[in-house]
């Protein structure tokens, strides 16, 4: 079977691995185009085309698909290197460019998507984090017919992962792209024999994933401790939960909920110990900080943080 695939980041890469070890024909590789990275700013390739280029797969990296859009000539290569490759069907996972209707229908099979949720919840570009913002007891791996809506075509297969209460989204994002590699290449095996069953989504249950903002990093202390906590999870390692006190604005990395705070203003530091950092929040519970960082800095524990930047109780963090 003749695959293209397309696809960007690390969790793309992991399933562009698994069907390059399965044996699938990859005639061609779309990625994302290079971006600046790092503190030197230097055009970066994607995970994708970095793995694309270790064994000699032919890459496409174009700004855009729609041929009426703002680089049709972008678009115009793709679509020759589309049709040259003349693929059975193409796997998408977190590609970031939407798919007109032209790419949809070319593949024999069409296109499959990898999508890390259990749709049709969390629809959308960010659906480990909003899964873990929520408090969700478990989340999964979709594989999906692509059609012109946003995550809205038919499951293929479907897997169920349970949320461990200490998972953050790096931890449960690797979870899934090993989960949505091993789907992926089930699925393909199962389209070649015509064992697949489209099943239609559910009506009920649709929510939405946004993508992260980095203006949501800063923790609102009024919030319920649990909140805090599980939005600290949600954020990292991306845009990491930030909070700002005596003049700099730290990141909070990692941080557990304890019951009682006393009749003090959400944000007041309650107490400081080796292991912790406990602040008031906006109900009866407390969050103990056990991981920080200042700008420029390395994570560090809470012990070896207050040897550098000492915080008594009594302090406050702006609200």
């Amino acid at each position: 079977m003749r695959v293209v695939f397309a696809g960007t980041p690390e969790f793309a890469r992991v399933a562009l691995q698994r069907l390059h070890a399965a044996g699938f024909t990859l005639p061609l590789v779309l990625t994302q185009p290079d971006r600046p990275a790092g503190r030197g700013m230097k055009l970066q390739p994607s995970p994708v085309k970095q793995f694309a280029l270790e064994h000699g797969i032919a890459i496409a990296q174009p700004r855009s698909l729609r041929l009426d859009g703002k680089y049709p000539d972008d678009a115009a290569a793709a679509r020759a290197a589309l049709q040259d490759a003349r693929a059975d069907v193409m796997v998408v996972a977190a590609y970031g460019l939407i798919l007109p209707q032209w790419v949809l229908g070319l593949p024999r099979l069409g296109c499959l998507n990898i999508h890390a949720s259990l749709l049709p919840r969390w629809r959308g570009a960010a659906p480990i984090h909003r899964a873990i913002e929520a408090g969700d007891a478990e989340t999964g791996v979709t594989i999906m017919q692509m059609d012109a809506g946003l995550d809205t075509g038919d499951m293929l297969l479907e897997e169920r992962v349970a949320i461990a209460c200490d998972d953050t989204t790096g931890t449960l994002h690797d979870k899934l792209a090993a989960l949505g590699g091993r789907l992926v290449v089930e699925a393909l095996e199962l389209a070649a024999c015509g064992g697949l069953k489209p099943v239609k989504q559910p009506a009920e249950g649709v929510s939405y994933a946004q993508k992260v903002d980095k203006a949501e990093a800063a923790i609102a202390w009024r919030e319920p401790a649990e909140a805090i906590a599980r939005r600290i999870r949600a954020f990292d390692p991306f845009p990491g939960a930030s909070a700002r006190i005596a003049g700099e604005t730290l990141k909070i990395w990692r941080a557990r909920v304890l019951p009682g705070r006393g009749s003090v203003e959400p944000g007041t530091i309650v107490s400081v110990d080796a292991q912790a950092i406990g602040v008031a929040c906006g109900d009866e519970a407390l969050l103990e900080i056990t991981e920080l960082q200042r700008p420029g800095g390395k994570r560090l524990g809470a012990s070896d943080f207050l040897r550098g930047f000492p915080l008594q109780a009594g302090q406050r963090f702006d609200p």
